[in-house]
């Protein structure tokens, strides 16, 4: 059950951070105004909160499995909100990066 929370938390870490920087672009580069930018800032720091959730107890291996769901988060959120179209590349890469994510976060260690 402990992989499915994990998994769950770095969903919903990903929909703030990747979210908010979204938001921030929104605001500063599309001119939609300081709302969308304060949004962001507020959804970022949202995402900060949610990283600590996780059941590891180690910062740098939860921040470092985070950057592979980042990753393909980023494609994702391309492809729903902005009408990006990965390539083949874009994602082989991503799934290398999921597959970072596993062995990092839910390989069997010895106690």
């Amino acid at each position: 059950m402990s992989v499915l929370r994990s998994i769950g938390l770095f969903l919903l870490a990903a929909l703030a951070e990747i979210g908010g920087a979204w938001l921030v672009w929104q605001g500063i580069r599309e001119h939609r105004g300081l709302h969308f930018v304060g949004a962001g800032v507020a959804a970022l720091g949202a995402y900060g909160f949610v990283a600590t959730l996780q059941p590891d107890p180690n910062f740098g291996r939860i921040l470092a499995a985070y950057g592979g769901v980042f990753v393909a988060g980023s494609l994702g959120w391309g492809m729903l909100l902005d009408g990006f179209r990965p390539d083949r590349w874009d994602l082989i890469g991503a799934a290398l990066c999921l597959a970072g994510v596993g062995v990092i976060m839910y390989a069997p260690r010895g106690a």
